[in-house]
């Protein structure tokens, strides 16, 4: 059997688990963007976003959409102003209604705190930090938050690499257990020849060359796992095909990872020898390795 060639590059494999951090400076300030994604089955994303920015949350996630098809993402934006353009304002007539809001509670408590401005000052609203066109923000957060999904992307598609070569060892694994497999076989089945002279031989039967043979057929057709090992074979292939593939194959490659469980289990309820068995052992332990590791697999 030959192995194939395999380089990272091959394949298109994207972890779910990455993050990026982006920011840009811009003439009023600055906007900075997070994002932290884990294993999910479907695609979920979450927003820490200032109030200003609540406006443009469900175009970022349509972006996201496009961009990403699992996960949970979580998202935060912030917004740091400068004093170049303009310095900060307080509402002060939200500031008095809160204050006397404040007051009038304070009035039905028993020695209240005293309230500090600067308390004041934390509370929503009250600060108008400066004023810029909210054209200008949603834009200028938009184009921060792109560029930290292809961040975020590349990301995905380093911690992909790295899953890939992972499975590409335990694939290579799974084919050197198929082989020494294949080369036992007839060593096997000879084996069971002897057994069976010898049981007919202890039973005092008169020799049968017939009964033998047809004692030997059943046995072979039993224990046949040419069948097993070629589906093992052929799904190796269409794993390797499914990660130099471009679409999410998180699914398609869990569902193989299945395939070739239930070929490993019938491989080991047909075994005969205990090299057989060590092999179906050790198919599914592969299997299981590659398995854990794909479900991080976009």
């Amino acid at each position: 059997m030959t192995h194939r060639n395999f380089s990272t590059g091959d394949t298109m494999a994207r972890s779910m688990t990455a993050f990026a951090r982006c920011s840009t400076e811009f003439s009023w300030g600055s906007v900075t963007c997070e994002l932290r994604s884990v294993n999910h089955r479907f695609l979920e994303t979450g927003f820490r976003l200032p109030d200003s920015l609540r406006p443009i949350e469900m175009p970022l996630r349509e972006i996201a959409r496009k961009k990403l098809s699992r996960g949970k993402v979580d998202c935060s934006l912030q917004l740091a102003f400068n004093n170049a353009d303009a310095s900060l304002e307080a509402d002060l007539d939200l500031a008095k209604r809160m204050i006397a809001m404040a007051e009038t509670i304070g009035a039905e408590m028993q020695s209240p705190a005293p309230i500090s401005p600067l308390e004041i000052m934390r509370w929503p609203g009250i600060l108008q930090e400066q004023t810029v066109e909210a054209e200008a923000l949603h834009k200028a957060a938009t184009e921060t938050y792109k560029a930290t999904i292809d961040q975020l992307l590349e990301g995905r598609k380093r911690e992909g690499d790295k899953l890939a070569e992972m499975i590409e060892q335990r694939l290579v694994g799974i084919e050197q257990q198929l082989v020494i497999v294949r080369d036992h076989l007839p060593s096997i089945l000879s084996d069971q020849r002897k057994r069976l002279e010898q049981k007919l031989s202890d039973l005092k039967e008169q020799f049968d060359a017939d009964r033998l043979e047809q004692e030997m057929v059943i046995i072979a057709n039993r224990t046949d796992v040419d069948e097993e090992l070629d589906r093992l074979e052929a799904h190796i292939s269409e794993i390797r095909r499914v990660l130099s593939g471009k679409d999410s194959i998180g699914r398609r490659l869990d569902f193989l990872m299945q395939e070739l469980n239930r070929e490993a289990n019938t491989l080991g309820s047909k075994s005969i020898a205990g090299v057989t068995t060590q092999a179906s052992v050790e198919l599914k332990v592969l299997i299981e390795q590659m398995r854990e590791q794909i479900q991080n697999i976009e």
